[in-house]
């Protein structure tokens, strides 16, 4: 069964191009050129992923964003950003408030649909993982693809879920951005721009909620991240 993603873009030059492109890949492809078309076709259909531009002429692509996370419905729609803007913030914001990915314009199709396989690979249910990684308070669901704190579901993004669990199969031991970068299948996250500090520091934000306890995650200076496994008799 072929994936069915959404394109908001108004750039009809550009639309035409890319979903043409996707749909000779196998992909279905609906597009709108503002976010009010957009929002018409989120409400009342089903997609598999969201292709998003940030400059539309009714509003910015990062309110929509924010929209979607805060809807139980899209919380975990996967996202990938289209954006002609080049500034390093731009892309930090839109990571912080949910988006999984991010694509600067101009960009060459065939890395768009290596991004696109990638998020949709990441969100895909895994039916082999039957597991559950439990950190005392902190229980990491495989199988359910969700992160529960004290029984409570956790706030995540399907990339930063991939990136907790990579986090805590390696748990004691000290990863490098590469290591992260390879354990993710080749997600194409460039760790020099920080988009993984990013995410890990949102991780940080929504399984860290005690003073009480020491940091889940360390950051190892110079080196990477690692997963602390001293923290699980302070948790029971």
């Amino acid at each position: 069964m072929s994936s069915h993603l959404l394109l908001i873009d108004d750039d009809t030059r550009l639309t035409t191009m890319v979903a043409d492109y996707l749909r000779g890949h196998g992909f279905e492809v609906d597009s709108a050129g503002s976010l009010k078309a957009g929002r018409e076709l989120l409400r009342h259909g089903s997609y598999d992923a969201l292709l998003l531009d940030l400059m539309l002429p009714d509003g910015d692509g990062l309110d929509l964003t924010r929209e979607l996370r805060a809807e139980p419905r899209t919380r975990r729609l996967p996202l990938l950003m289209l954006t002609a803007r080049g500034e390093p913030m731009d892309r930090i914001v839109g990571l912080e408030i949910g988006a999984d990915d991010y694509l600067p314009k101009p960009f060459e199709p065939r890395e768009l649909l290596a991004r696109l396989k990638a998020l949709l690979r990441r969100s895909a249910p895994e039916a082999a993982a039957d597991d559950q990684l439990e950190f005392g308070r902190l229980v990491i669901d495989l199988a359910a693809r969700q992160a529960r704190l004290g029984g409570q579901p956790c706030d995540l993004t399907a990339h930063q879920f991939d990136l907790l669990v990579v986090l805590a199969r390696a748990a004691g031991r000290v990863l490098t951005r590469d290591q992260i970068m390879d354990a993710l299948k080749g997600h194409p996250l460039d760790a020099f721009d920080r988009s993984i500090d990013v995410h890990i520091s949102r991780i940080r934000a929504v399984i860290e909620d005690d003073p009480r306890h020491p940091q889940r995650v360390l950051t190892v200076r110079g080196t990477g991240y690692v997963f602390a496994r001293k923290q699980d008799q302070a948790d029971a």
